[in-house]
């Protein structure tokens, strides 16, 4: 073989090993976030596209009125480990993909099964498992990057926030733990090691019933009356009630506990606590 040419072949060999070796950025990198909701979790994965320079996005780069992968690359997935219910459409437990259609006054979300679909390709309208509108809102801030979030996390609530530009998507999701947790601390109660203190949440927080979250306060504290998060919580129990001077007793001796035990976050509390009810 021409040696010229066989010093080609390995010049173009060495060229090609170091291009494979280089790993370039992704322009619409890939997320994924997880939150912890009620008695399960949300995972959301997608790719996050930037603003293009002078072009509009949505109307323009994201067409109103036609579907969206909602990001790039490949369609957007959501994991739900419990039911739940996204605007008051039920959604089992279950991977699907998040589908959108913008529109100038509202946006139309749709849940999808087709989870081997590369972005919009394969798409079946009989394969949407919940489909509902949402008004957009127009924020203040440039979003340069598209941003998910769950924001305003409660017990049984919380919001999917789809940000980009300056429009916003916000998508409440809500959740029924509070049968179950009522199903759980009368079976607990049926045991040896009976859940006062998990009882007393539960009828104060969920079941809006004050008496018997106190009565449980006092028989958690009977069990450990060193418990100085106890004795805080049924201070702040009675106060509510309209028991000031109990509420008093209570977050004293919280606090002579917490000081005990060095925890300076409920001195804090209960000394912050025993101003308000001077």
């Amino acid at each position: 073989m021409n040696k010229t040419i066989l010093l080609c072949i390995v010049m173009l060999n060495s060229m090609l090993q170091t291009s494979a070796q280089v790993k370039m950025p992704e322009p619409a990198p890939l997320q994924t976030i997880k939150q912890s909701f009620g008695m399960g979790a949300i995972e959301l994965i997608y790719s996050r596209p930037n603003l293009t320079k002078g072009r509009k996005i949505y109307g323009d780069l994201v067409p109103y009125n036609k579907l969206w992968r909602t990001g790039a690359n490949a369609a957007t997935k959501i994991i739900f480990t419990d039911a739940v219910e996204l605007s008051g459409k039920k959604v089992d437990s279950g991977t699907y993909v998040l589908y959108t259609i913008p529109g100038l006054d509202s946006w139309e979300i749709i849940l999808n099964k087709g989870l081997n679909n590369w972005g919009i390709e394969g798409y079946k309208e009989n394969e949407d498992v919940a489909r509902f509108r949402i008004e957009p809102v127009k924020m203040k801030a440039n979003i340069e990057t598209l941003t998910m979030q769950f924001l305003n996390i409660k017990p049984e609530s919380c919001e999917l926030h789809i940000m980009w530009s300056k429009t916003a998507i916000v998508i409440p999701i809500t959740t029924n733990i509070k049968d179950r947790l009522r199903v759980q601390i009368e079976k607990g109660m049926q045991t040896e090691n009976k859940p006062y203190w998990q009882a007393a949440q539960f009828y104060n927080e969920y079941d809006h019933n004050q008496v018997k979250a106190l009565d449980n306060c006092n028989k958690a504290i009977t069990a450990n009356n060193k418990a100085f998060w106890i004795y805080l919580y049924k201070a702040k129990i009675q106060k509510e009630m309209g028991d000031k001077a109990g509420a008093k007793v209570s977050a004293q001796k919280s606090l002579e506990l917490a000081k005990d035990a060095k925890n300076e976050d409920y001195i804090k509390m209960n000394e912050e606590l025993l101003r308000k009810l001077k």
